[in-house]
């Protein structure tokens, strides 16, 4: 119970040294997370059933030569691409604006900086170095939270064209 304790205490001073704007970084990365978890359970657990429900819909048809049997395969192949491009955008937005919350991180620290300097007169190094921790922290903070979900969403983004492009295929043959 202590090491639970102490972790949550640490978190605290981290997030007091950064200033407000890293419970922004915070926040953005809990949702980035959150839609990245929400695509591997989709993946994993959702998608194959409906992949096969789709192959399955396609085979029982008695006509697939026709104009109109074209468009509706057209129209499942659409729908399995969009069922699994959900959310991908949404993420990648994520770990765009996540630095940019960090670099409003370093410029709220910057002026932190600059008020220490006009009320004291002086450049006094230790009055600074608050301004100076909560200009690099968020910064710091924002980068590894959009480098912690890239690979991965990129990944999600591969995975997504291939597999859209097997239902292709699979509709093709079947």
């Amino acid at each position: 119970m202590y090491q639970v304790y102490e972790t949550l205490t640490l978190i605290r001073d981290f997030m007091e040294l950064g200033g407000n704007v890293l419970w922004g970084v915070f926040f953005v990365t809990a949702l980035m997370w959150t839609f990245l978890l929400e695509r591997f359970w989709y993946y994993k657990k959702i998608y194959p059933t409906q992949r096969q429900a789709v192959i399955d819909a396609w085979r029982e048809r008695g006509d697939t030569d026709s104009w109109y049997a074209k468009r509706v395969r057209e129209k499942m192949i659409s729908e399995v691409r969009i069922g699994l491009s959900q959310y991908l955008s949404l993420i990648k937005t994520c770990i765009g604006v996540l630095p940019l919350i960090g670099l409003l991180g370093t410029v709220t620290g910057m002026i932190q900086v600059f008020e220490v300097m006009a009320y004291t007169g002086s450049g006094n190094a230790r009055l600074m170095a608050g301004g100076v921790s909560a200009a690099t922290i968020p910064t710091m903070a924002g980068m590894v939270a959009a480098l912690s979900g890239l690979a991965i969403a990129a990944r999600l983004d591969h995975y997504a064209r291939d597999e859209s492009a097997r239902v292709e295929d699979s509709l093709r043959r079947a």
